[in-house]
């Protein structure tokens, strides 16, 4: 089966497709992949794919590589979401073309003024975050933090590995702890989440010495201290 040149948000990736290049869906949903020789296949929703209007739009099976169907748990309300680790190993270079990420939140106060840090790599790329939010709770700029990960994960078209010593996000993004309050957040972050075709969240034991925990850790604080942001920026 021949493969389309589509946008999946602001990723341009192939899509399955017949010789006319109608895509290929299975339970409304079509195989992509973000890289030719890249053997991981994912499956996008057919309504989130668009044309790309590259010159050559259609090529043939053999312009990807065979690919592994990568698994992508779906939530039910109140379950934990399969195949998400609540401790791992901390590490400090992406695997492949995966976007990795540390992300962290300090308030002042709790709540009280409140600060967001995160470190992205890339392939041969390093970008820091650091954000301040206003007055809000610990809990609300871990979220953030989360949240603004898989929007750079989704700019980049690229698969997200994140780590995150808030217990708070693990609970309330995997393994389906009941949300009482920051309910607007949570959803918002679920459903980015839920989106992306392959973003892993993992936990990191906070002050124990992981380097790009504590590198994340610094930067929230300093948008605290202050109370100005930066954006994504090259260290």
């Amino acid at each position: 089966m021949p493969w389309r040149r589509m946008r999946l948000r602001k990723a341009e990736v192939l899509a399955r497709c017949d010789e006319s290049g109608k895509l290929i869906t299975q339970d409304g949903r079509v195989e992509v992949r973000y890289r030719p020789k890249d053997g991981r296949a994912y499956f996008a929703s057919a309504s989130n794919l668009k044309p790309s209007g590259s010159a050559s739009e259609v090529e043939p099976d053999s312009f990807c590589a065979p690919g592994e169907a990568v698994q992508k748990s779906s939530r039910a309300k109140n379950k934990p979401k399969p195949g998400a680790a609540t401790e791992g190993p901390a590490p400090e270079k992406p695997d492949g073309d995966e976007l990795l990420v540390y992300a962290d939140g300090a308030c002042s106060g709790n709540p009280g003024p409140a600060g967001v840090g995160a470190v992205a790599l890339w392939a041969d790329q390093k970008r820091e975050l650091s954000e301040y939010i206003g007055e809000a709770t610990n809990n609300i700029a871990e979220l953030t933090g989360i949240l603004r990960a898989v929007e750079l994960a989704t700019e980049l078209g690229r698969p997200l590995r994140l780590y995150t010593d808030s217990t708070y996000s693990i609970g309330v993004l995997t393994k389906g702890w009941k949300v009482r309050a920051n309910q607007e957040l949570v959803g918002r972050v679920r459903k980015v989440l839920d989106a992306h075709p392959d973003a892993k969240l993992f936990h990191v034991r906070g002050h124990q010495g992981v380097r790009l925990n504590e590198e994340a850790d610094e930067l929230a604080v300093r948008a605290v201290q202050d109370k100005s942001s930066t954006g994504w920026i090259s260290p």
